[in-house]
This record gives C-alpha cells, sequence and structure tokens, in this order.
C-alpha cells in the first residue's frame, strides 16, 4: 500500500529539466548559419540524403533558418513570412571576429 510519494511538477530546482530545454530547442548559430549560406555549402544542404528521423525526410531545409519542412507547401509558406525575412537579413550580415571582440572589450 504505501509506498514514496513523488511531488509531480516541481520542476523549478530540477537542474536536469534545466538542461533538457536548452538542447531540445537548440538552433544554430547565425555565424554558423553565415558558413552555410556560402554557394559550396548550400548544396550540401539542400541535397541531403533521405533520413526518415528529419521532417519531410529530410528533403525540406530553409538553409537561412536552420529548419526542416514536412513538404513543398509548408517551406513556400515559411519563406514569404517575416520571420525569415527577418533571418535572412541577420544572417546576410557578416559575424564578428574573436580579434574584433577582443579590441571591443579593451
Amino acid at each position: 500500500m504505501g509506498g514514496i510519494y513523488k511531488r509531480k511538477g516541481n520542476s523549478a530546482k530540477n537542474k536536469q529539466h534545466h538542461r533538457l530545454l536548452k538542447t531540445k530547442s537548440y538552433k544554430r548559430a547565425n555565424d554558423q548559419i553565415h558558413d552555410d549560406i556560402k554557394p559550396e555549402n548550400i548544396q550540401k544542404w539542400q541535397n541531403q540524403p533521405i533520413d526518415e528521423t528529419l521532417p519531410g525526410l529530410g528533403q525540406y531545409y530553409c538553409v537561412s533558418c536552420a529548419r526542416y519542412f514536412v513538404n513543398e507547401e509548408s517551406i513556400k509558406k515559411h519563406q514569404i513570412s517575416k520571420q525569415h525575412k527577418k533571418q535572412e537579413k541577420r544572417v546576410k550580415e557578416k559575424p564578428y571576429t574573436h580579434m574584433e571582440a577582443e579590441q571591443a572589450g579593451k
């Protein structure tokens, strides 16, 4: 009958819960995406082999947003969205180098 009772929903102090949430919604950083946009790398991202674990079998990928889509219709809808256009502007900017960051810190 008895047993150990565990409180449910007490995730405020749970470190493992917070680590899980950090990695669950991980997105590629803008400087990584900036490298992906180069012409030699775009072909690699757009012509991926079929992967059953990815949405749309990994065939519908937005390079500037680093997102997979289920079908052609959803990626076309995404490409005309405000979110996609803002991300394209952010990615086209040249990222800061380590030297620039060190000089700004001094």
